[in-house]
């Protein structure tokens, strides 16, 4: 843990600044090898959450004008001393100076390790460091919102606040089994039962939004499907807003899938826009057809379009049928033309309806509230606590089973011994969840999957 690390933390593009982060027992000394403050004071002499502008200094010459930001232990992130250059954020540039540091006796970051040292040295607990990672790859304001409500502790707030009741249970029935000649109270099968059942409650509130959560903060795959030429590229192209997909008036332009990650109100949909669905005797259109079906099928939301100015076809008819145990939309496109569409049908088939022309743009608004609303997310709090992923989950899982479990041996008359191991099985879960109490392969598996710098 003494060992100085040093990274690149900015983007691995050019910018303003780039920033080059060093942590450990040694942080300060090394930096004071690579910058010269322009007032030829020592940066050992600088206290925390101080900075000096001078000079880096590459093989005895001037390199470029820069910043030294100082933290010290232990406030600051990682908990350790910390020293941040911030340096012109040309590549080149950014890159010699981590050369410099390094060769001055830092050795290279492992992926997530500074946000490690930070969980090692108790500056966040497990839920806190998987937030940092969620807030670097939010591409939707609800999931930045919900990882940044996680970072400050929300979820951790919440287990913490189950995890005493059960910990407290657990000592007093430890106690008043092993110490039967002690005058310790006993607790009531009453309060026992109200503990668990509260216990209970909110570990099932956390896993019945479970789906929610992930489709806010993840995204949706979500497939564009129908015949030929009733505007799914159009509509492709309306919601990435670029002229992603290919759109003429030839059927069958359309012959693999295409594939964009837009931002619809507040969800992200990972779109793949697909062949139209026909019989065709062109090989490569038949396979481009048969990747539209895959599509469909792993979809988790699917968006059926339909063209307002034709009736519907055999094709039409087998959409719908393939749509009756998915999460759809039906998209009426090309509401801007005389209507010759059988409309009831249509809707009579799809928990919604949503008319557009993708041509002239209009009907966005109207979609992103049909898929907010059928998803179930329309109301979705990005303030309370959630579970953020598998792991999580998992946890919580187990640790609610063994209160279930706790509360059938109450209620089958089982001695508090009994019920004390599944309390305690319980607790070691959401110990295990917030990282007090988690193996080194759940941690050191959680941050290899961090950017370097972070």
């Amino acid at each position: 843990m003494s060992k100085t690390i040093a990274a690149i933390s900015t983007g691995a593009a050019a910018g303003g600044i780039g920033v080059i982060r060093i942590s450990g027992d040694d942080a300060v000394k090394i930096a004071s090898r690579v910058f010269l403050p322009l007032d030829k004071s020592s940066l050992a002499e600088l206290g925390g959450y101080r900075a000096k502008y001078g000079n880096i200094i590459i093989d005895g010459e001037k390199a470029d004008n820069a910043v030294a930001l100082v933290f010290r232990a232990p406030k600051s992130y990682t908990g350790e001393d910390v020293v941040e250059l911030s340096v012109h954020g040309g590549l080149l540039m950014v890159k010699n100076t981590l050369e410099a540091v390094l060769k001055n006796g830092a050795r290279p970051a492992e992926a997530g390790e500074f946000t490690k040292r930070a969980f090692l040295n108790g500056k966040v607990d497990l839920t806190q460091a998987e937030a940092v990672a969620e807030i670097i790859s939010a591409q939707g304001e609800q999931s930045l919102k919900a990882s940044y409500n996680a970072l400050q502790g929300a979820l951790s707030k919440r287990i913490n606040g189950v995890l005493e009741e059960m910990l407290d249970m657990s000592a007093f029935m430890a106690a008043w089994v092993d110490y039967p000649d002690e005058e310790i109270p006993e607790l009531s099968e009453n309060e026992v039962r109200e503990k668990l059942t509260k216990c209970k409650d909110a570990l099932y509130s956390l896993l019945s939004d479970y789906e929610n959560g992930q489709t806010v903060t993840k995204g949706i795959t979500t497939a564009i499907v129908g015949k030929p030429n009733v505007g799914k590229s159009s509509l492709m192209n309306m919601l990435t807003g670029t002229d992603k997909s290919i759109v003429t008036h030839i059927e069958g332009t359309t012959r693999d899938v295409v594939e964009e990650d837009v931002k619809l109100g507040g969800l992200v949909l990972h779109l793949r826009d697909t062949a139209g669905l026909r019989s065709s005797d062109d090989l490569v259109e038949t396979i481009g057809i048969e990747k539209a079906y895959r599509a469909l099928d792993d979809a988790q939301l699917v968006l059926a379009v339909f063209d307002s100015s034709q009736e519907l076809s055999e094709y039409d008819f087998n959409l719908i049928e393939k749509c009756s145990e998915k999460r759809a939309i039906a998209v009426i496109n090309k509401s801007d033309l005389e209507s010759r569409l059988n409309e009831e049908a249509v809707k009579s088939a799809f928990e919604k309806t949503v008319y557009v022309s993708a041509v002239n743009g209009t009907g966005k608004d109207e979609l992103s509230n049909a898929v907010e609303e059928l998803l179930g997310v329309a109301d979705f709090d990005s303030s309370a606590p959630m579970l953020a992923n598998a792991r999580q989950k998992q946890n919580c899982e187990s640790a609610y089973s063994s209160i279930c479990e706790a509360l059938e041996a109450l209620e089958d008359g089982m001695t508090f011994d009994a019920i004390n191991v599944m309390i305690d099985s319980a607790a070691d879960e959401l110990l295990s969840l917030t990282g007090k109490k988690a193996t080194s392969e759940v941690v050191n598996n959680i941050f290899s999957k961090f950017c370097v710098g972070k």
